[in-house]
C-alpha cells in the first residue's frame, strides 16, 4: 500500500487511498437550498452553497481514485417517533415535520431531505440515514467502514459546526484519521466556521487536519 502527503494544518496529512473513505455529510437540498430547514430557522443558505462546487471536485477525485464515498443525510421517520422534543421544537418553534416548499421539513423521503443534484449518489455509494447530527449515531456507519477496513477519512459538507464537527470528533474517538477540506465545508454563521476548523487542527490535530480541496485532490491524483 502506496501512502500519500497532502499539505495541511497543523503539519501534512498522510494517508491510503486504498483505505481511506471520503464522507459527504449532509448536502441536502433542506439545508443548502431556499425553501428548506435551514432558512426555515432563519438562515442565509447562499453561506453554504459556496462549498457545493469544491464538494463537487472532491467528488469527482475521490470517484476516479476509487476511494470509498459515503452519504449522509439528517432526517426523520414521518411519524417524528426518532426526533426527540427538544429539537422537534427547536427556538419554541415546530419546523421539522412542517410542510414547506420541499415537502415536509427534513423527514425522510421528502424532497428536501434528498441529496442534492450536483452532489448526488452513483450505484455503490452507501447512503446513511441519520436521526443526529453525528453520522455515527444509531447508523451502521462504523459496520460499514469496518468492513472495508477504512482506517482514514476526507470529511465534507455541511454545517462545519455541527454535523462535520460531531461526525470528526465521533470518527477521532474511534481511531480514524480525520481530515476536513475548508473549501469543502461551510457554515451559516462564518465566526463559527473559522472556530470550528481551529479546534479540529489544535493542539497538533487533537480531533484532525485541515487542508484544501486542492491539496487533496492532487495528492489523491498521485
Amino acid at each position: 500500500m502506496a501512502k500519500v502527503h497532502s499539505e495541511a494544518e497543523p503539519f501534512a496529512f498522510e494517508f491510503d487511498t486504498e483505505t481511506t473513505a471520503l464522507v459527504m455529510i449532509d448536502m441536502q437540498a433542506d439545508f443548502v437550498e431556499p425553501g428548506g430547514f435551514g432558512e426555515a430557522l432563519g438562515n442565509d443558505v447562499s453561506l453554504v452553497r459556496s462549498a457545493i462546487e469544491p464538494c463537487r471536485k472532491m467528488l469527482e477525485a475521490a470517484r476516479e481514485a476509487g476511494l470509498f464515498v459515503i452519504h449522509t443525510r439528517e432526517g426523520h421517520r414521518s411519524d417524528l417517533t426518532d426526533c426527540p422534543p427538544a429539537k422537534l421544537t427547536r427556538g419554541g418553534k415546530t419546523f421539522i415535520g412542517e410542510q414547506g416548499p420541499k415537502g415536509r421539513i427534513l423527514v425522510r423521503g421528502e424532497k428536501g431531505h434528498d441529496i442534492i443534484p450536483e452532489l448526488y449518489p452513483v450505484d455503490g455509494e452507501p447512503i446513511i440515514d441519520k436521526p443526529g447530527k453525528g453520522a455515527f449515531y444509531q447508523t451502521d456507519l462504523s459496520l460499514i467502514l469496518e468492513s472495508r477496513g477504512i482506517k482514514s477519512l476526507i470529511i465534507c459538507g455541511v454545517t462545519t459546526e455541527v454535523c462535520v464537527n460531531t461526525t470528526a470528533r465521533e470518527a477521532n474517538d474511534r481511531g480514524y484519521e480525520v481530515v476536513i477540506p475548508s473549501d469543502c465545508t461551510a457554515s451559516y454563521f462564518p465566526e463559527f466556521y473559522r472556530s470550528a476548523l481551529d479546534m479540529i487542527k489544535a493542539q497538533g490535530a487533537i480531533v484532525g487536519w485541515v487542508s484544501n480541496s486542492e491539496s487533496l485532490v492532487a495528492a489523491i491524483k498521485k
